[in-house]
């Protein structure tokens, strides 16, 4: 449903009713709709701007006459559909206007002491700071996750041309969006190869979308495209489903990686994935590396890649993206060495 047929909707939700003590609200959305020919959605907001300033300014006067009543007192139906229109805007604004840019993680190998490759993380530009996981189920609420998926992929394809050529580029996206025919569009219009891209999995693939995922995505796989599942919870079905889908990366996140140099258990499950990695040819990637205790088992483990905050933040600067090019200079190796039990080339 658009914008505007929301829009229509709700403003005869609001006109249409015959309530006396509203009066005064339907005069004024009246007037917003002359104020506004053909564009009831600008009428809208901009007479809900109005009523929240108001409900505002009235809430904070103790003992005055609260009139008319605030967007929260409204009937729940109206105003399910008020903040399904504000959330519809707010996307639709985002998308029209690319209020959204791309930031590199790197990902880094713990054999070659080297970064590998980068995740690419959605950052958008909005007045309230929301974070990116606020502004793709937002988007998915209204029906358009789909749409906020796609053009963050653009993004972060557009951005990845200023990415040192050695490093592959995970993106992110949802199994049912890998169905989509704007996915086989975006690989034939995007620079970046196909051969450098590894799609990671944001959700498990439903049962009954696994089929068409497969018949999908086969094709893009014979031409060099990999896949990674963002596995946080392996349980035994999620097991048993990469035993048939064989990702080219499982990547496991704090639920396992925390406390695996600590806690004996964490440790013991952390090895089993390790061996059930290896027995199907995927490459494990451990998320969320914080200390350096939990990177030097991990490394001890056979664990071959790592990715957080003690390796490297998101960067949305190309200057940084640069320096990711090459091994690490001498003194990060010495760094790495020193504080991560981490043995060098060359020596320790």
């Amino acid at each position: 449903m658009t914008v505007r047929t929301q829009a229509w909707g709700v403003i005869a939700g609001v006109l249409g009713d015959s309530d006396p003590a509203g009066a005064a609200i339907r005069q004024r959305l009246s007037d917003r709709l002359g104020e506004n020919p053909g564009a009831p959605e600008r009428a809208l907001l901009e007479y809900l701007l109005e009523r929240q300033q108001q409900d505002s300014a009235e809430a904070s006067a103790p003992d005055t006459a609260r009139f008319p009543q605030p967007v929260s007192a409204m009937p729940p139906q109206l105003a399910e559909r008020l903040e399904s229109l504000r959330s519809l805007s707010r996307i639709s604004s985002l998308l029209e206007n690319q209020m959204l840019m791309t930031a590199f993680q790197p990902i880094y190998g713990l054999e070659s002491k080297a970064v590998v490759g980068v995740e690419a993380l959605s950052r958008f530009v909005s007045d309230d700071g929301a974070g990116a996981e606020i502004w793709f189920a937002e988007a998915a609420a209204v029906g358009l996750g789909a749409n906020l998926e796609f053009s963050a992929l653009a993004s972060a394809a557009l951005a990845a041309a200023k990415l040192p050529a050695n490093l592959y580029v995970s993106l992110n996206i949802s199994p049912v969006s890998c169905l989509d025919p704007r996915l086989p569009e975006l690989f034939e219009h995007i620079e970046l190869p196909v051969d450098r891209i590894v799609l990671e999995l944001t959700d498990e693939i439903p049962d009954e979308e696994y089929s068409h995922f497969i018949s999908a995505i086969t094709p893009f796989r014979e031409r060099g495209l990999r896949i990674a599942i963002d596995d946080s919870h392996p349980t035994a079905g999620a097991l048993s489903r990469m035993l048939h889908l064989r990702p080219d990366f499982i990547k496991l996140g704090r639920n396992v990686i925390s406390g695996v140099d600590t806690d004996t258990s964490q440790h013991a499950l952390a090895a089993c994935l390790v061996d059930f990695a290896e027995q199907i040819g995927s490459v494990l990637v451990a998320e969320g590396v914080e200390t350096a205790e939990e990177l030097r088992v991990l490394t001890e483990l056979g664990f071959s890649a790592g990715q957080g905050y003690l390796l490297g933040r998101p960067s949305v600067r190309p200057k940084d993206w640069a320096a990711w090019n090459t091994p690490l200079d001498p003194d990060g190796l010495r760094h790495l060495a020193a504080n991560h039990g981490i043995q060098g080339p060359g020596g320790s």
